[in-house]
């Protein structure tokens, strides 16, 4: 949906933090020149098995803004239907893109007006549904998330508890992190 792909081009997959180069680019088992934001395209890389990389890793450009593991997040969320209380340390499954990670809610940073987005309580204890906060965030497993004004797509999530969406959220900031080890292909090294 962003960001444009084509042959020769060294990328970075996060958070595997994997890199390697560019083969091909195809669509429909053609081969393309390059992919651009909104193609479904399927893409060649060298020396990286299957094992290396999975659901939920962005790729992305290593000259242009690399993607990297977020060590948090803060998030604007509504809860929409949680039959309870949220607090610091609630745990739920976010669904981001295409990644499936549980986050822990670390610290309600604010509760606001959802109508205007105004700070109406500083360090709420809780929040409950109707309500909006700020909230800082920490995934569980090693996660790429943007701010949802860069990049759309992978801002913007759904918490999933109890086998239903119990609020929605979108990214305001993100702390990242370089990550443990990783993997650079020979020819990434060119």
């Amino acid at each position: 949906e962003t960001g444009t792909i084509k042959a020769g081009m060294v990328v970075v997959f996060a958070p595997a933090n994997v890199t390697t180069e560019v083969k091909s680019v195809e669509m429909h088992h053609e081969q393309l020149e390059a992919g651009l934001p909104g193609d479904n395209v399927g893409f060649n890389v060298k020396n990286v098995s299957v094992k290396d990389i999975r659901r939920g890793n962005v790729c992305g450009d290593t000259k242009n803004d690399p993607p990297k593991e977020a060590a948090s997040f803060k998030a604007q969320v509504i809860v929409m239907n949680h039959p309870g209380q949220i607090g610091n340390g609630y745990a739920p499954v976010l669904d981001c893109h295409t990644a499936h990670i549980a986050c822990k809610f670390d610290t309600l940073l604010e509760k606001i007006d959802r109508r205007s987005g105004k700070s109406v309580e500083d360090l709420p204890k809780f929040i409950k549904s109707g309500d909006a906060a700020i909230v800082k965030m920490i995934p569980s497993k090693p996660m790429c998330v943007e701010p949802f004004s860069d990049y759309p797509p992978l801002g913007r999530f759904a918490v999933r508890d109890m086998r239903q969406t119990v609020a929605v959220g979108v990214i305001k900031a993100v702390e990242k992190t370089d990550g443990k080890g990783g993997k650079v292909t020979k020819a990434a090294e060119k």
